[in-house]
């Protein structure tokens, strides 16, 4: 396949690495059997692009989906994921003869607005954990094969997906010192690293857009580079995605640059989950959506290459959470918010909030009326003081925190 598109990159990092991700730190179930996926995509009206009516939730993606023109369905954009996959839930809407004991389903049609992919297998795989972290229900996962055979586009500033046909695509931006290849279909970048306290390093990053997370460190990497977050200013912490709600350590570094781009103070999240000996002591960590929504960022998995190009939200200040708590979403239609963790030490903590407890109201709006993301969303802004009703052993109470900047 012609590669003259790569004479608008300053470098191409080429690397032969072979490797596997933590399932927490890639946001994923285990990884999935690649699937022979080979066949080109076909563009409506004999075209060669398309734009998906992408749904953003918080930083995630997710795209309607039919199987065989049958029930549409959102499925999860994830550069990630070996796979692509539909959850067992979604089956008996796929017009296809299949039933949810299936583990495949052969020779089906993925439609997408503009676009049919044809699989000559689809797994079908649940992932357990997904709708009570992320707020919404599971139905399926667009993986390395879907990404395989496109062009994708993710313009995280104007919230817009691109696809293009890869024989005809040239890219024609400005981007100036881009780094970014794939080992085998996994995508990565190489980055240059400032931390508090320690040299400044270089090394690869995951790059996983179904990982709402800015940047995580692996443990096997922080490890064996005696990267130690007690070295500066660190604080605990707990997110649902993250290692599965496990505690995690969360950090300013001094700077995060990208061949010519440099982020000044991105918070980052140190795993310290026991390393395994299988994962890659030359893979720093992941990098995920709540970093890359500074970028327009293009997969060209056809031609081995990343491309990212800043965008208004490059030089943003990022900001955490200032809770303390960590919350999920559970019950009918997922509004019922629970605490799982409180950190001790935080505007949760002072405010007398435990785990276990139920979000049933923020300043006088129900709950119900919420979702997970905006909750989320309202606890990351600075100095707001929010009365919550809580209810607690069946009883409701009101609860006044005060949010503060915690790193």
């Amino acid at each position: 396949m012609s590669r003259r598109c790569t004479i608008f990159l300053i470098f191409i990092c080429t690397l032969a690495l072979s490797f596997r991700l933590e399932p927490a730190l890639r946001g994923q179930s285990p990884a999935l059997a690649q699937q022979e996926n080979t066949e080109p995509a076909r563009f409506s009206y004999s075209g060669n692009a398309a734009q998906a009516p992408a749904t953003f939730i918080s930083n995630l993606i997710f795209l309607p989906v039919s199987i065989n023109q049958g029930k549409p369905s959102l499925f999860e954009l994830d550069s990630a994921a070996s796979a692509t996959s539909v959850d067992p839930s979604r089956v008996l809407d796929a017009a296809v003869p299949a039933d949810k004991s299936s583990s495949t389903i052969q020779n089906c049609v993925l439609n997408l607005p503009g676009l049919a992919l044809p699989m000559s297998s689809l797994a079908v795989a649940a992932r357990n954990d997904f709708s009570t972290q992320i707020g919404v229900p599971y139905q399926g996962t667009l993986g390395a094969d879907f990404f395989s055979r496109l062009v994708v586009v993710i313009d995280y500033s104007r919230q817009t997906i691109q696809l293009y046909d890869p024989a005809t695509y040239t890219y024609s931006g400005a981007a100036k010192g881009v780094q970014g290849t794939f080992a085998g279909t996994t995508p990565l970048v190489r980055a240059k690293i400032s931390i508090p306290g320690h040299k400044t390093l270089e090394a690869d990053f995951v790059v996983n857009t179904a990982l709402d997370s800015s940047i995580v460190f692996s443990r096997t990497f922080t490890d064996s580079h005696g990267i130690s977050p007690n070295r500066f200013k660190t604080i605990p912490a707990s997110y649902p995605s993250v290692d599965a709600g496990a505690k995690i350590l969360l950090g300013r570094l001094k700077a995060f640059q990208l061949g010519g781009y440099t982020i000044e103070e991105p918070v980052a999240a140190f795993s310290q989950s026991n390393p395994s000996s299988a994962q890659s002591k030359n893979i720093a960590g992941t990098i995920g959506a709540g970093f890359l929504r500074r970028f327009t960022v293009i997969f060209d998995l056809p031609h081995q290459r990343i491309i990212l190009e800043p965008n208004l939200q490059f030089n943003k200040f990022a900001e955490e959470d200032m809770s303390g708590l960590s919350i999920v979403a559970k019950g009918t239609g997922l509004r019922t918010f629970e605490i799982v963790r409180v950190q001790p030490g935080t505007p949760g903590a002072a405010a007398g909030i435990r785990e276990g407890d139920v979000i049933a109201g923020i300043d006088e709006e129900p709950a119900a009326d919420m979702t997970l993301t905006a909750i989320r969303d309202l606890f990351r802004q600075v100095g707001h003081r929010y009365k919550l009703l809580i209810e607690r052993n069946g009883k409701t109470q009101d609860i006044v925190v005060q949010m503060k900047r915690l790193i």
